[in-house]
């Protein structure tokens, strides 16, 4: 059947070489404009985009999605059906109804839980243990349309939403390609999302990726990777930006070799920084300074020239 695909990111693009290679007629791709990058603002255009015009598919790039031109040509190109995976862009009443079987969109959780814009993220800093990918056709709700087929991942002790949402990524292009064969044949039913176990998975903001360290270990250690690598976890030290990549809490003996360390205090040694939280220290792994490349935190320490019972996250 005819499609066009609409999606931005990277984690978009192995489901458009999964639909580009099924047995579909991709006829266009939708994508949102160029956008500036980098330090020196050039404008460059999206990771979907890229791919796209490396497979030769006709790329559209409208600021929204209710412009009159825009929904024209969706009409001329007549599509059966619209898989969408991270578009970011919102599908209005208007364009819904365009494409005879509907908006397919890939969305990285088990709906209903963690609706929204970072549900990789969320589900990690909420210590879920297991998560998947969810195909669901779009209304107007936020993610509340009814599910078509959804895929179980779990959720490794050290993932981050890097590495989680990676592995979704290439399983998930799997499942929307099913979901399509299974429309054409008239093989699936949507099922309603039960109306129990909503969550929701806004979009992580720089002050979220802030770590206190007042909370426990764990939780700590969560948010850390829940925020890489973007927007990238951070606390402050000697009144500057520290970004923190993966911590690991310490075990019981460490612990108790190391003593009691005040959440936020510093503890220095020839091979190792390690910070007091809520629960048990946490030991670093790369940090990197304002201005600075990352590094290794023992390295980053002896550079620094820390000075006993400095903290981090005063400022």
């Amino acid at each position: 059947m005819r499609v066009v695909f609409a999606g931005t990111p990277e984690a978009a693009v192995p489901s458009l070489e999964a639909v580009a290679a099924s047995s579909h007629e991709l006829v266009a791709v939708v994508t949102r404009p160029d956008a500036p990058s980098g330090r020196g603002r050039r404008l460059e255009a999206s990771p979907v985009r890229q791919r796209a015009e490396e497979l030769g598919v006709p790329v559209l790039t409208p600021t929204r999605v209710k412009e009159p031109e825009f929904l024209d040509t969706l009409r001329e190109l007549a599509p059966d059906a619209c898989p969408v995976v991270a578009y970011g862009n919102l599908i209005p009443p208007v364009a819904l109804g365009i494409p005879r079987l509907g908006w397919v969109n890939l969305h990285f959780s088990l709906l209903p839980a963690w609706r929204g814009a970072a549900p990789v993220q969320h589900a990690i800093m909420a210590g879920d243990t297991v998560t998947g990918a969810s195909t669901f056709l779009i209304e107007q709700g936020l993610d509340t349309g009814p599910v078509l087929g959804v895929m179980t991942e779990t959720i490794r002790p050290t993932d981050t939403a890097g590495d989680l949402l990676g592995r979704l990524a290439t399983a998930g292009a799997g499942l929307l390609v099913a979901t399509l064969d299974g429309l054409e044949a008239g093989e699936l039913v949507a099922r309603p999302q039960a109306g129990e176990g909503v969550s929701h998975a806004p979009k992580i903001e720089v002050d979220d990726a802030r770590i206190r360290w007042e909370h426990p270990a764990a939780a700590v250690d969560r948010r850390v990777r829940g925020c890489t690598p973007a927007p990238g976890a951070w606390t402050t030290f000697r009144g500057q930006r520290l970004k923190i990549e993966p911590v690991t809490p310490v075990g019981p003996n460490e612990a108790d070799a190391l003593g009691g360390l005040a959440p936020g205090t510093l503890l220095v040694s020839k091979k190792a920084v390690h910070v007091g939280t809520g629960t048990v220290p946490v030991r670093l792994g790369t940090v990197q300074a304002h201005g600075k490349k990352p590094m290794a935190a023992a390295d980053w320490a002896r550079g620094t020239r820390i000075e006993a019972g400095e903290r981090v996250g005063d400022e």
